[in-house]
C-alpha cells in the first residue's frame, strides 16, 4: 500500500517536509507507531536476554530433559523463533490497521497539494 513508487506525475518540489514532519497528523501518526514499537521491542529484549542469560548461568535448568533428547535450551531456543514471527505478524497487522490508513492519508494529502499545516512556533 505505502511503499508504492511515486509516478512522475507528481511534483513534490514544493512541498515543506518541516512542516509536515511537525503536523499534528504525522505526529500522531508517529506516537502511534512508537506506542506499539518501543513496548514490544523491550518485552523482546528481555526475552532474548532472559534466554542468554539461562544458557550461560542455568545450564542445570536449560539441560533439562523433556522427552528424548529434547531439553529446555532446545524449546525456549524454539520459542525464540515462534516468537519473531509471531512479533512480525502481529506489526503487520498493526499496521494495516493503523499506521497505513494515516500514512497513506497524508501521503495523498502531500502529493495533491491539500496538505494543511499550522504555523510552528520555534
Amino acid at each position: 500500500m505505502g511503499n508504492d513508487a511515486l509516478s512522475a506525475e507528481h511534483d513534490l518540489s514544493h512541498v515543506d517536509y518541516r512542516a509536515v514532519q511537525q503536523s499534528p497528523e504525522f505526529q500522531e501518526l508517529r506516537r502511534t507507531h512508537r506506542s506499539f514499537v518501543f513496548p514490544v521491542l523491550g518485552a523482546c529484549l528481555v526475552w532474548y536476554f532472559a534466554y542468554v542469560l539461562l544458557a550461560v548461568y542455568a545450564v542445570d535448568f536449560m539441560s533439562t530433559p523433556v522427552f528424548g533428547n529434547i531439553n529446555v535450551a532446545m524449546l525456549l531456543g524454539l520459542a525464540q523463533v515462534v516468537t519473531t514471527f509471531a512479533v512480525t505478524m502481529w506489526y503487520v497487522s498493526y499496521a494495516n490497521r493503523r499506521l497505513d490508513p494515516r500514512s497513506e492519508k497524508i501521503r495523498t494529502e502531500i502529493e495533491s497539494g491539500d496538505f494543511e499545516t499550522e504555523e510552528v512556533v520555534r
